[in-house]
């Protein structure tokens, strides 16, 4: 199985999907970065009526980061903002090797329970996940705003 996850994370940093930022006034950009690592995200997040449309992704660091980032860039498209943001705490619960719920983490995302063995790669690999977490948590209070 551990086989099998490091493939899935390795396709994922070699092949990232969803990278590149585009020019787009409407995006919102967050820009996130892990000193103790030296990776660095920035994220472009496009919601609509309370839905997340697409989620693009840029930067640098360790295989365990960028692999995240891409993962979670389609765990999170076409997913209420409400739903996004439960997605994001099931990812924490799996990291934390805490129980998650099978049915809504996307199943790529299982390739990173193993992290919660090296606690140094936690921050590695919930970077993104803060970036856009962050995002969704500010469309979230100026929507209710």
């Amino acid at each position: 199985m551990q086989e099998l996850y490091r493939q899935v994370i390795m396709d994922h940093y070699k092949y990232p999907r969803n990278k590149g930022l585009i020019s787009d006034s409407k995006a919102l950009m967050i820009h996130l970065n892990n000193p103790t690592c030296g990776d660095e995200i920035t994220i472009q997040l496009f919601t609509e009526e309370g839905n997340i449309k697409k989620v693009l992704h840029e930067g640098s660091g360790c295989s365990i980061c960028c692999a995240s980032a891409s993962v979670m860039s389609v765990a999170l498209e076409k997913h209420t903002i409400k739903e996004g943001i439960q997605i994001i705490s099931e990812f924490y619960e799996l990291i934390k090797g805490m129980p998650y719920n099978t049915d809504i983490l996307f199943k790529d995302a299982v390739a990173f329970s193993g992290v919660s063995q090296f606690p140094a790669r936690i921050k590695c690999a919930t970077l993104s996940w803060k970036a856009v977490e962050k995002g969704l948590q500010s469309i979230k209070e100026e929507s209710h705003g």
